[in-house]
């Protein structure tokens, strides 16, 4: 049985509401909704962030080193990015004219805040680029190598089962624990006068009484960005505003 969801001014405490773990498909179906409002300034700005991924896979492509921090950083700061998308949706929940340039710069409403959680998101980048260094460097005796060499697939795949397991297992925890603390954060920094870690606090509270819906949310947003690397990020030109749109319906939907 949902709960009912309750909206409040953005001047009271934020509640995290328990919803059903098969709600995240609505989201992406109000998502896909607000995408088709929103097509011109949501598909500018898919474009863009389709060319900077593009960018990053490239480099990544020739500085093996670098590879985890590059594909790794670009899904830690994408919700930051993402912020054009939520202003857009909150646009066209208020009866708004879309406007994309006023979405641009949406960030201005409350900036110092945002800022400080852009700061952090950059710090955890930071730190996943050192862990992975360091692993790199573990396993690989020999000057940097390309990362579509075979020397560089030997020596990531060939690094045996405890060097994998770290690799992934570091990389995973990092990426959860991002996600927990940064679910809601964003679109509530530009809905709410609140600060950073109130923001981050809520959304691990939306993720502690909504471990399953949290999980199915992480799982559809890891296989649609799959899809868009796998296209040589072609794929996120729609992927990343349909993640971004239905990410505000997330935040709708999880507090109160």
């Amino acid at each position: 049985m949902e709960h009912a969801i309750e909206r409040s001014s953005s001047g009271s405490s934020p509640q995290a509401n328990v919803v059903e773990a098969s709600r995240p498909l609505r989201w992406l179906g109000r998502g896909w909704a607000d995408l088709k409002r929103a097509a011109k300034p949501s598909l500018l700005m898919g474009a863009w962030t389709a060319t900077f991924g593009l960018a990053l896979m490239m480099v990544a492509w020739r500085y093996a080193h670098l590879a985890p921090a590059l594909l790794g950083g670009f899904l830690l700061v994408a919700p930051f990015i993402a912020i054009v998308f939520y202003a857009l949706s909150q646009q066209i929940e208020r009866g708004e004219s879309v406007d994309g340039a006023l979405a641009l710069f949406a960030w201005r409403r409350n900036s110092q805040q945002i800022a400080l959680w852009g700061l952090a998101l950059a710090l955890a980048l930071i730190l996943w680029e050192r862990i992975a260094a360091i692993l790199f460097a573990l396993v690989h005796d020999g000057p940097v190598v390309a990362a579509g060499s075979l020397s560089y697939v030997t020596t990531v795949f060939g690094g045996g089962p405890l060097f994998l397991a770290a690799f992934f297992g570091i990389g995973g925890l990092l990426a959860l624990l991002v996600f927990a603390f940064g679910v809601v954060t964003a679109p509530m920094l530009l809905d709410r006068d609140v600060d950073v870690v109130t923001a981050a606090l809520t959304s691990l509270q939306c993720c502690l009484r909504n471990p399953g819906t949290a999980l199915v949310w992480a799982g559809l947003i890891a296989a649609l960005t799959l899809v868009g690397f796998l296209t040589m990020m072609v794929g996120l030109l729609v992927v990343f505003p349909l993640l971004g749109h239905a990410s505000w319906h997330a935040y709708r939907d999880l507090v109160r």
